[in-house]
């Protein structure tokens, strides 16, 4: 399984960002995908997560109305759409994905909302 994602960066307060997680390894299409952050200091946390056909999607409460999380099954990769972003998003984010009981991570991608 490997995951990496990209798309990070420096971004001002309400601006837009869009992640992608690109996966191998695995039968992407079979399997549900997280998003989650880490912010120094704190615990990593989920941000969002999309069930494996995209038909379902959940959220944690900071991010629900403001960020989108979906997949392309035919290219192995989801995304996270993170819109009106907030200094307090800033963080780390990665993707995970889990296989039998085993967690996948990815490298992480760095966000930072700041003017």
């Amino acid at each position: 399984v490997h995951l990496v994602e990209s798309g990070g960066g420096l971004v001002q307060p309400g601006g837009s960002l869009r992640l992608s997680c690109a996966a191998s390894g695995f039968s992407f299409s079979n399997y549900p995908m997280s998003w989650y952050r880490q912010a120094p200091g704190k615990e990593r946390e989920l941000v969002a997560r999309i069930e494996s056909s995209g038909s379902s999607t959940s959220y944690a409460d900071s991010a629900q109305g403001r960020f989108t999380i979906s997949r392309d099954n035919a290219k192995n990769t989801v995304y996270l759409q993170m819109n009106s972003l907030k200094p307090e998003d800033t963080a780390v984010y990665y993707c995970k994905t889990q296989s039998w009981a085993v967690d996948y991570w990815g490298q992480g991608t760095q966000v930072t909302v700041s003017s």
